[in-house]
């Protein structure tokens, strides 16, 4: 019987490679909108960070985040997608 091939991300803000499943993903549509996406599925480049909002503040401090999608990020977005990660744990 084969093994499946677990699929890992790094998380750019502590560095880790870890499990896809463990990591959320934030992504940057067509558009030029940046959310999180909890589900994965969302069209988009995408980045991972941990289910941690320290994770996402080390991201922003660094910013890792602007270097992978080639923009800038505002503050209201880093904001919006802290809280809604501190309201999903």
């Amino acid at each position: 019987m084969k093994t499946r091939k677990i699929p890992m991300r790094m998380c750019l803000g502590c560095g880790e490679q870890k499990p896809k499943k463990e990591l959320i993903r934030v992504v940057k549509s067509k558009e030029g909108d940046i959310s999180l996406d909890l589900t994965g599925r969302k069209a988009g480049r995408g980045a991972y960070v941990c289910r941690d909002v320290e994770c996402l503040k080390k991201a922003r401090l660094s910013h890792r985040l602007e270097k992978s999608f080639e923009c800038r990020i505002e503050d209201a977005v880093y904001d919006g997608m802290e809280a809604e990660l501190t309201d999903e744990q």
